[in-house]
């Protein structure tokens, strides 16, 4: 698959691409002869995941020493599983905050869409005494 395909299906620019493989978020991709990158079934997964864990706000380091571990192979099985449970301990305490601002959000509409009510109660029974 060649990286406009990539890019349109992942819905990320063909920049971005080339910057994840630049950094490393992304394995080397093979070239055909006119130097043209073919993305295979290998790398779409790891554009997948990436696209998957930056949209969580993944940070870019804690990716990038991640992939750096899985390259290395077996030995370092546990310093990724260390890296995951970090961010997912971070991603969990994000959208505990995340819930909170949306209950704070929720109630304001809510005293917002009672006032309308109400007002709009009161406007109806003026309009039923005027008649």
């Amino acid at each position: 698959m060649k990286i406009a395909e990539v890019s349109e299906k992942y819905g990320i620019s063909t920049d971005t691409l080339r910057y994840y493989e630049r950094v490393g978020l992304i394995p080397t991709v093979n070239r055909n002869e006119s130097g043209i990158r073919e993305y295979r079934e290998n790398d779409l997964t790891w554009v997948s995941f990436i696209k998957c864990m930056r949209s969580a706000g993944l940070p870019i380091e804690a990716l990038i020493e991640y992939v750096g571990l899985v390259q290395q192979g077996d030995p370092t099985i546990a310093a990724r599983k260390d890296i995951l449970n970090e961010q997912r301990d971070l991603l969990v305490t994000r959208m505990q905050e995340m819930q909170k601002t949306l209950d704070i959000l929720n109630h304001k509409i809510s005293v917002y869409e009672d006032i309308i009510l109400k007002k709009e109660k009161k406007m109806i029974s003026k309009e039923s005494a005027d008649e």
